[in-house]
């Protein structure tokens, strides 16, 4: 098997699911599809029972995920111990993002790459689905994600922004030339949930269920991933409450942002797996303290 073959494999094997392991990997379904078929042929063996409800591994495709993870682990752990000692450092940093303004918390990057300079720092965009799944597998050491989170085995450190709410709509909506709406709009228009991609109390502060004189707000689009919340938001099947921030970083000609007035102010924190805090990521906590939330 070839390296992207064996994570393709090993991918599938954790997602048992072929789209969203074509997100995880960034290519097609299709392209997951052959490497498995390829994989079956040179092995001999289904490596996994596909049904139109389920995927699962096989006797024959459990073995050999067991046999090729820690390979592979370990491989990839061996170069990039390499990459770093070429430049000079001596582990990284990974953090996702839920949020998409990684540019406006330069400060807080500027500052741990000064001061730590043994250390490297990677950032990158996290799928608000699963949201803390790359953490428990230990992909990324820290996650910047919306508040609150209430997860036992998850450390909640300090806020690196807080921010109002808007309201993205069609430019063909009724409400694109409004200059702000109420939360109370939520109740008269159709918007999005990710179902049982994430828990209901963190989907609730984002997306809630009702408005503030309780009325149920109709969250019946389900989606898997940031674009099929923009399309359907572009041509009118829904409305989406997010952060202030998007209506810096989402500019399309598709798309307006209207300010929530009476909103609650979504807070985005640094949370990390509790047993796997160290050096690096208490260095990180403590200049986001230090500096304090950035002002956007």
């Amino acid at each position: 098997m070839e390296l992207r073959d064996i994570e393709i494999f090993l991918t599938l094997a954790e997602e048992l699911h072929f789209g969203r392991t074509a997100e995880r990997l960034h290519v097609s379904p299709a392209r997951i599809s052959q490497a498995i078929k390829k994989q079956e042929r040179t092995v001999g063996a289904e490596l996994f029972e596909r049904t139109s409800r389920a995927v699962k591994l096989t006797l024959v495709g459990e073995q050999l995920r067991n046999d090729l993870a820690p390979v592979y682990q370990n491989l990839h752990q061996g170069i990039a111990r390499a990459r770093l000692a070429a430049q000079g450092k001596t582990d990284v940093l990974k953090i996702g993002m839920i949020s998409i303004n990684a540019y406006e918390m330069r400060p807080f990057w500027e500052a741990f790459r000064a001061r730590y300079p043994q250390w490297g720092l990677q950032i990158r965009y996290s799928n608000f689905l699963e949201p803390f799944t790359s953490l428990r597998r230990g992909e990324i050491d820290g996650l910047v994600a919306w508040l609150p989170v209430q997860e036992p085995d998850l450390t909640v450190g300090p806020v690196l922004f807080s921010e109002p709410r808007i309201l993205q709509v069609s430019v063909d909506h009724e409400l694109a030339q409004e200059k702000w709406v109420s939360w109370e709009t939520l109740g008269n228009y159709s918007t999005v949930t990710a179902g049982d991609a994430i828990p209901d109390y963190w989907e609730d502060e984002c997306v809630p269920g009702q408005t503030p004189s309780g009325r149920p707000v109709d969250k019946s689009v389900l989606v898997t991933n940031l674009d099929d919340i923009l399309t359907a938001v572009s041509v009118g099947d829904i409305v989406n409450p997010f952060g202030e921030h998007a209506g810096r970083f989402q500019v399309r000609p598709d798309i307006t942002h209207i300010p929530i007035h009476d909103g609650p102010l979504l807070h985005w924190a640094m949370v990390w797996r509790s047993e796997a805090e160290d050096a690096r990521i208490r260095a990180l906590a403590d200049i986001i303290r230090e500096l304090g939330p950035a002002a956007l």
